[in-house]
């Protein structure tokens, strides 16, 4: 007779784990196993895919910080790619067929940093054929899988920093900075084309996202061992959900301010205060991501966190 599967007993759960993402998984998985095998987080979601072959930063939102996962989607990224010269892929990377190969001429620092200097700015990039952009509502690798013939429109995108870290005769590893929606296989295809000979990206890994600009990134693993020892061990590894907003000017409000806001109301503050804030209860609960216009305080994005709090600023 077959044991039955035992239920994941799924619990309400807030904040944000930096995860460093492991090599072979695509980003949905990793969020799974975190999710459900390790916090079991009635409610989760990732900031931005990673493809399988890449590794490194992949902030994981549970509860009331999904809110702020769009914010975080399009948040400036940093990266240190691998290339490789002389071969271009189906795919743009180590995961598809080569389909062109052609010889590396003799290349100097300054034509490598030449053609660099080309790709930063505002660029206009073609997003790889074997991409999860959707058109039709269908991911275009689906389509490209399929063999179907995948028209890409090209889109701006903002290159903040491309520079050489490293190189050898038929490789480079390029330090990347850049806004939502860039592609670094991308910028790898095109710097190959610029310098003649093709190229494809071999290794990725993502090393920051804002505002974790120096994130104090967890493993599958760590956050495996820190269960096995316990929930105060694992729960230290949770981040508040405040910590998406980190970097904003922050505003702390009094009782009848938080029950005014509360109730979806507009409050009065210093005219001097404009831009977006996080907002704090007068409980120390993060309370809403507010924006202040003209001495008056709107309402971006309300938070529904629990009594006890974990976002005291």
């Amino acid at each position: 007779m077959s044991k039955k599967k035992s239920r994941i007993r799924f619990r309400d759960l807030h904040g944000i784990v930096l995860l460093d993402k492991p090599l072979g998984l695509s980003s949905n998985a990793a969020l799974q196993v975190v999710r459900k095998g390790i916090f079991r987080a009635e409610k989760g979601g990732h900031t931005g895919a990673l493809d399988p072959l890449a590794t490194g930063l992949l902030p994981l939102c549970f509860g009331e910080a999904t809110k702020l996962a769009g914010m975080l989607l399009g948040s400036r990224k940093a990266y240190l790619a691998e290339c490789k010269l002389g071969a271009t892929t189906s795919t743009a990377d180590l995961e598809g067929e080569i389909v062109l190969e052609r010889p590396v001429p003799e290349l100097s620092d300054e034509t490598i940093e030449a053609a660099l200097a080309r790709l930063r700015g505002r660029i206009t990039q073609v997003p790889p054929a074997y991409s999860a952009i959707k058109q039709d509502g269908e991911p275009l690798y689906v389509k490209a899988r399929r063999g179907e013939a995948v028209d890409v429109p090209a889109r701006e995108v903002d290159v903040y920093r491309l520079d050489l870290v490293s190189r050898s005769r038929d490789s480079l590893t390029l330090y990347v900075e850049c806004g939502s929606g860039t592609y670094v296989r991308s910028l790898a295809v095109d710097l190959g084309e610029d310098l003649g000979c093709g190229a494809h990206l071999t290794a990725l890994r993502r090393l920051w996202v804002e505002p974790f600009r120096e994130p104090a990134m967890v493993t599958v693993e760590q956050l495996e061992a820190a269960a096995a020892q316990g929930d105060d061990a694992l729960l230290a590894l949770l981040l508040p959900v405040s910590a998406g907003l980190a970097g904003l000017p922050t505003l702390r409000l009094d009782a009848a301010q938080s029950l005014a806001v509360s109730q979806g109301q507009q409050i009065p503050v210093d005219p001097a205060l404009s831009g977006q804030l996080a907002v704090f209860a007068d409980d120390g609960r993060l309370q809403i991501l507010g924006e202040a216009v003209d001495g008056k305080l709107h309402i971006v994005r309300g938070f529904n966190l629990p009594p006890t709090p974990q976002d005291a600023s």
